[in-house]
């Protein structure tokens, strides 16, 4: 009886030093800089991970309670110091699985390693098994927490309490071996049940602030798809201080930034919000920050008022990020969003001014191919590039908008495939040859989004060599892989293949897309290319489109060679290296 009111001691003792370290995690997740940590998997952010842990691990020593060789409990409000006959009981285990969970075994570890080293020198250097045992735990923590995690979470609070048991019981092993059964008799109730459930509460406490962020950036992608509707026409126009105004308006409007700011390659275009009587459009820039991005076309970050550089004493802008606007990977401008507290500038908020650039560049891009338009001569190979796949970006927008309610990180992500994709259209419409490489990014981002609409329907397989430098139309592959997955494989929803080969000759570059497909009716079989065709799945427009532009390009001997079977069709293109 007595053995068990001594444990119930024990336990409440050390529920009231987890209560410490709960109240520290509650006000960690509260920082930006941890949030922007545990966002991270640099190098940088796992040594501040470590230094932070093994801070927390220290605590957990020094605040522990300790038990005398006959089993006598003695609070101290710090126990800088014990007998080496002595013991004590803390909550350095349970930080250090928190550590494995939130940074991996190479962060669990050398808290682990820290914490045991303090837990040794705290103990007049007696007890060196707490090195090898805590360096232990985190190591396994942070392998095994992998395996629980479930999405962008960390393990849920159930698997949480089954790692922090885990996680004691390797720590209670190594005190039966080197300290004896007697003291474990003592304290493995009352610290199993405390690891378990103060893992779960720490952790539940890291997961509440990702689901929180998870809901911000489901409403931000909402409002992205909002804000690109809404400023397409003023980008379009390219870039003046009138389209820039009207577009960071919008752009305030639809985010939580306190200043939007677009620039030329010299002087300010539109500034609206926090700082306006100053950053006045038709003015040169002035932030050494903005000077910076334009010089380099590198994206930076500002986190003081002083990294801005803006020369205006009494400017209210405290924190930053600066974006390059692109066209044709050149920088003809810059993106710029502000805050007036350094702390508002969260991940949330990068990731989506990285996003928006992206967009705004590829709107711009627009505006500038429809320009270009009007000066090339070969207007209607332009014509014919320009009308392939309209359909296929609201197919992924719809894609997009239901992603946000199930998985809002491959929306954001799809979201990315879907502007690179549009880029490349919009370059495509500028020119009528282009690298294959750039091609072949074009089918990816095509692919992926389509990947993202029926997971694991399709297989692709590539035969291209990568050394292969040559040019070719462009949509020339995305045309005719587009139609094998829209024709080829019927209401099949497994086993289709489509492979693409790229080889060259002494005399031809050398196109193939074929399928495993159903194949094509025979009679249609000579028509494909050479007329629209009527049909409940399609006109075949996109293939009379790419086989007129072959032919104005290279001539008759260059046009579409269609051959199906029931085993699959096979569409070959050849194209003249001499043009080269």
């Amino acid at each position: 009886m007595k053995g068990v009111r001594l444990m119930f001691t024990l336990f409440i003792l050390l529920l009231q030093r987890l209560g410490i370290i709960l109240v520290l995690a509650f006000l960690l997740v509260n920082v930006p800089f941890f949030r922007k940590l545990i966002d991270k998997k640099t190098r940088k952010a796992k040594f501040f991970l470590i230094i932070i842990f093994t801070i927390f691990a220290i605590i957990s020593n020094l605040t522990g309670v300790e038990i005398t060789k006959d089993n006598t409990l003695i609070q101290a409000p710090f126990l800088t110091g014990l007998p080496q006959s002595d013991s004590i009981a803390n909550t350095r285990t349970l930080v250090i699985t928190v550590a494995g969970i939130v940074g991996g075994p190479f962060v669990g570890g050398f808290v682990g390693l820290l914490g045991g080293i303090h837990r040794v020198i705290q103990g007049n250097f007696s007890d060196f098994f707490y090195i090898i045992s805590s360096t232990l735990v985190g190591l396994c923590i942070g392998f095994l927490s992998k395996k629980f995690r479930q999405n962008n979470f960390y393990p849920s609070f159930f698997s949480a309490a089954l790692l922090g048991l885990f996680a004691e019981l390797i720590q209670m092993a190594f005190v039966v071996v080197f300290s004896g059964l007697d003291l474990v008799r003592l304290i493995i109730i009352p610290m199993c049940l405390l690891n378990s459930i103060g893992v779960s509460v720490f952790i539940s406490i890291l997961n509440a602030y990702l689901s929180n962020e998870q809901q911000l950036m489901a409403v931000q992608t909402h409002n992205v798809l909002n804000l690109t509707n809404e400023t397409l026409p003023y980008f379009r126009q390219g870039l003046n201080i009138n389209s820039a105004q009207q577009a960071c308006k919008i752009i305030k409007e639809f985010t939580n930034f306190d200043a939007v700011g677009i620039t030329d390659m010299v002087n300010v275009l539109a500034h609206i919000g926090s700082g306006e009587d100053h950053h006045l459009a038709g003015q040169a820039v002035l932030t050494d920050l903005s000077k910076h991005v334009i010089s380099s076309g590198e994206t930076k970050y500002a986190y003081h008022r002083d990294e801005i550089g803006c020369p205006h004493k009494s400017c209210p802008l405290s924190s930053a990020i600066v974006l390059p606007l692109k066209v044709n990977n050149k920088t003809i401008g810059a993106l710029k969003m502000y805050f007036n507290k350094a702390e508002s500038l969260t991940p949330v908020e990068e990731n989506l001014a990285i996003g928006l650039a992206s967009i705004f560049s590829g709107q711009l891009a627009l505006g500038m191919a429809e320009e270009q338009s009007k000066l090339i001569s070969d207007a209607e190979i332009k014509a014919l590039q320009a009308q392939i796949n309209p359909h296929f970006f609201f197919n992924a927008i719809n894609t997009v908008s239901a992603l946000m309610r199930t998985n809002v990180e491959q929306a954001r992500s799809s979201l990315m495939q879907l502007s690179t994709f549009f880029r490349s259209s919009l370059q495509g419409i500028s020119e009528t040859e282009i690298p294959l490489e750039q091609e072949q990014k074009h089918v990816n981002s095509y692919l992926s989004l389509e990947q993202t609409r029926f997971p694991e329907k399709y297989i692709i397989d590539y035969k291209i060599s990568a050394s292969l430098q040559t040019k070719v139309p462009p949509f020339c592959i995305q045309v005719l892989v587009e139609n094998s997955i829209r024709h080829a494989f019927s209401t099949r929803k497994k086993d289709n293949k489509i492979t693409i080969i790229v080889r060259q000759t002494q005399q031809n570059t050398v196109i193939i897309v074929e399928d495993n497909g159903v194949g094509i009716d025979p009679k249609l079989l000579s028509r494909l290319g050479q007329e629209t065709i009527a049909s409940s799945t399609g006109t075949g427009t996109a293939l009379v489109n790419l086989n007129r532009r072959l032919i104005g390009l290279y001539g008759n001997e260059s046009h579409l060679q269609i051959t199906s079977s029931e085993r699959g069709t096979t569409i070959q293109i050849n194209i003249p290296r001499t043009i080269y």
